[in-house]
């Protein structure tokens, strides 16, 4: 498989948000001002410097040299100075964990969740996923359940940041599996097998407490 994978703590000192937020761009800088309001700057810059300096290392360039645009519907890529490169990344983070997920000439996308109880669980898998995935989700042991809640939305949301959709696309659309003693895998996606899908999906489980799921487009 033609991937990297690298997780990353964000709880840094000031020193190192400082000097993180010198490789950020002005808007960068302007959007971590917005979110001083809601706890989340520090966090924001030293994720954005560090998916910076990741991609400057395989570029072979300076961090503050690499160029981001946004997709119709979100997902980060490389300028058009870079597009040529062939580099996709995807960039995933949860309370002061982060993950980046890089593949040359493969689209990917990267989700990670930490393990919790949630009272809302039942009502939100009812509702976000498919009805073989709710099947699998109700015959698990009630102290399995939290970590394949979030093992099937951490490889839902993996899948639909691979493609470029956000939460647009209907997550009943394709299935995952979900039981913690099951490997990782798309199971169908909408009316082809997940064997003939053209994506393919691995777990792992970035730090304790914490689990994560990338998906890569397979070609070639």
């Amino acid at each position: 498989m033609n991937l990297d994978v690298v997780a990353t703590r964000l709880d840094v000192g000031p020193e190192a948000v400082r000097a993180a937020a010198a490789l950020l761009s002005q808007s960068e800088r302007q959007r971590a001002s917005r979110l001083a309001i809601h706890h989340g700057s520090s966090r924001f810059i030293v994720a954005r410097a560090t998916l910076r300096r990741l991609l400057a290392a395989r570029l072979d360039v300076q961090p503050q040299e690499t160029e981001l645009v946004y997709g119709t519907r979100g997902k980060p890529a490389l300028g058009p100075s870079f597009a040529a490169s062939g580099l996709h990344f995807n960039v995933s983070h949860c309370d002061d964990l982060a993950v980046y997920a890089f593949s040359w000439g493969h689209e990917i996308g990267i989700d990670v969740e930490a393990v919790r109880w949630f009272v809302d669980a039942e009502d939100v898998a009812a509702r976000f996923f498919s009805r073989r995935e709710n099947i699998a989700y109700a015959a698990l042991d009630p102290l399995d359940r939290p970590r394949g809640f979030f093992n099937c939305w951490t490889r839902k949301e993996a899948f639909i940041k691979a493609l470029g959709d956000g939460l647009d696309h209907p997550l009943d659309s394709f299935d995952v599996s979900l039981a913690p003693n099951e490997p990782a895998r798309i199971l169908r996606v909408e009316n082809t097998s997940g064997e003939e899908c053209g994506w393919s999906v691995e777990s792992f489980v970035p730090a304790p407490g914490f689990v994560a799921a990338v998906v890569m487009e397979n070609h070639d």
